[in-house]
C-alpha cells in the first residue's frame, strides 16, 4: 500500500510540475479581436460605444449580469466616462481613455475574480460599401501565471471571440434599427 501512495504522489507532483512548466512558457501578453461590418455611419456607432450607458445596451458582459450592481461616473461619453460594476461576472471598472472619430480606447480594471488591467479598443473603419463601417473590438493585456494556468484549461480566445461576436451582433441590430 505505501508503494501505491508513493507512485500516486510522484504522478501528481509530475502532473503539477508539467502544467506549471507549460503555463510558464505561454506568452506574457494576450490579444483577442473580432470585427463586423455594420450598415451605419461611424459617427452613429461612435456614440453607441463611447457612451457607456449606450454601450451597456449591447455589451454582453453587462447584459449577462443579472444580480450585480453598477453605476456610472464622470461625463456621459468620452474620456473619463466610467462604469463601475460588481456581480457574478466580476468586480471592477471600465473607463473610456481615448476618443477619436475612428477609435475609442478603454481601460478595464478588475479586482475579482482576478486582478486584471486590460486595454480595450474599438476601431471604426469605413467599409467599401456606402454607409457601412467595419467595427473591430479588441482587448489586450498582461497574463499572470494564474491566467496562464487558467488558459491551459479554458480556451480564453474562443471565449472572448464568442462574447465579442455576440456584442457586435447586438450593436449591429441597435445601430441598423435607428
Amino acid at each position: 500500500m505505501p508503494e501505491i501512495l508513493i507512485y500516486l504522489l510522484i504522478a501528481v507532483f509530475s502532473s503539477v510540475a508539467t502544467a506549471l512548466l507549460i503555463a510558464a512558457r505561454r506568452p506574457d501578453e494576450f490579444y483577442a479581436a473580432r470585427s463586423m461590418a455594420i450598415a451605419a455611419p461611424a459617427s452613429h456607432l461612435h456614440g453607441l460605444i463611447s457612451n457607456l450607458q449606450q454601450m451597456n445596451r449591447w455589451n454582453p458582459y453587462a447584459l449577462s449580469e443579472t444580480r450585480g450592481t453598477g453605476h456610472y461616473s464622470g461625463p456621459d461619453a468620452g474620456p473619463g466616462a466610467t462604469y463601475h460594476f460588481a456581480g457574478n461576472n466580476g468586480t471592477g471598472a471600465l473607463s473610456v481613455t481615448d476618443s477619436a472619430p475612428d477609435k475609442i480606447g478603454m481601460r478595464l480594471r478588475m479586482t475579482k475574480p482576478m486582478s486584471v488591467d486590460n486595454r480595450v479598443e474599438f476601431t471604426l473603419r469605413p467599409a467599401p460599401a456606402d454607409n457601412v463601417t467595419e467595427v473591430t473590438w479588441a482587448m489586450s493585456g498582461k497574463q499572470s501565471l494564474v491566467g496562464k494556468i487558467f488558459s491551459l484549461f479554458v480556451d480564453c480566445d474562443r471565449m472572448l471571440a464568442r462574447d465579442f461576436d455576440r456584442g457586435l451582433t447586438d450593436l449591429k441590430a441597435i445601430a441598423e434599427a435607428a
